[in-house]
């Protein structure tokens, strides 16, 4: 059954993307003039991030983003059997010597990024560039057969994944090597009796502890990577220090400054971030009062 799924699939992935294209924008007049694919949630979160906007202004971000959208999945099909030579030329690396410079300097490092389209071009970047071992944190898919696919492409230029369900164990072989870990930590936790929170474009919003917990556990300094598009299917992602010293912050800093690095990036590439996730679904309740690490408000109800 395997490779009845993942043969099509390759097949496709041999073809340039200039054909591939035709495909996405089918797709895109598909999801989002005829299925409406989560076009309320998406159209519900941008008038949470950006009330100020008027409807026509957020609709043409909600159109640029089904854009993005089925440009990166398309992307990353054509991922399962592009060359570095074909990554190279589509995905670019802006400040690299920070990662080769903390390298020579024997520390480990954690990458924070957010859903920012195309994050499986940064992956792969990462995996095949940074002089580390490469460690990518991923979520895996029910469907077994699609979640083989996703590794095998996510795996193909040096990438070591991690299970998020087993992560803890899985980082067990790793725990003495110098290594670069790649964290999209911007979705919604599952406990968020656990997680901290925080105003996220105004609104409470809950984020996982483990990133920062990491981090702090070791004082693995913290580098963040903002991705943006040039033209069509060329990107660039630029590193820059976020955290040097996560043991010097007080609990709850590291996910602060993380939590306004990814507004900020947002904010400045409004279509490029993975909307149709909805973020706000966790109602804030007054018990989590303990958790709130914002500073630009006291916890609601307060």
């Amino acid at each position: 059954m395997f490779y009845l799924i993942y043969g099509p699939i390759y097949l496709l992935s041999l073809l340039p993307l200039r054909a591939l294209y035709v495909f996405a924008d089918f797709a895109y007049l598909l999801l989002y003039y005829v299925i409406g694919y989560r076009k309320k949630v998406v159209m519900t979160n941008l008038l949470t991030a950006f009330p100020e906007k008027s409807e026509a202004e957020r609709k043409g971000i909600a159109k640029r983003f089904y854009k993005n959208f089925v440009d990166t999945f398309i992307e990353t099909i054509k991922l399962l059997s592009a060359s570095k030579s074909f990554l190279k030329k589509h995905h670019t690396i802006h400040n690299l010597e920070l990662i080769r410079t903390l390298y020579s300097q024997g520390k480990r490092v954690q990458v924070h990024l957010g859903h920012n389209f195309n994050w499986e071009y940064a992956n792969a970047a990462f995996a095949a560039e940074a002089p580390y071992a490469f460690l990518g944190v991923y979520m895996p898919i029910n469907n077994k057969h699609f979640d083989r696919i996703f590794k095998k492409l996510r795996s193909r230029f040096g990438t070591i994944l991690i299970p998020a369900t087993d992560m803890k164990r899985a980082m067990l072989p790793y725990r003495n090597e110098l290594y670069l870990l790649g964290l999209v930590a911007d979705q919604v936790p599952g406990d968020a009796k656990r997680a901290y929170w925080m105003n996220f474009f105004g609104k409470p919003a809950p984020f996982a502890r483990g990133p920062e917990r990491g981090a702090r556990a070791g004082n693995i300094t913290i580098v963040f990577a903002q991705i943006y598009k040039t033209r069509r299917g060329h990107y660039i992602t630029e590193f820059s220090m976020g955290i040097e010293n996560p043991n010097a912050l007080e609990e709850g800093e590291c996910t602060r400054i993380y939590v306004q690095f990814v507004e900020d990036v947002i904010r400045r590439f409004p279509d490029m971030w993975l909307w149709s996730h909805r973020r706000w679904k966790r109602e804030w309740k007054p018990e989590y009062a303990a958790n709130w690490i914002g500073h630009d408000a006291a916890p609601p109800g307060n």
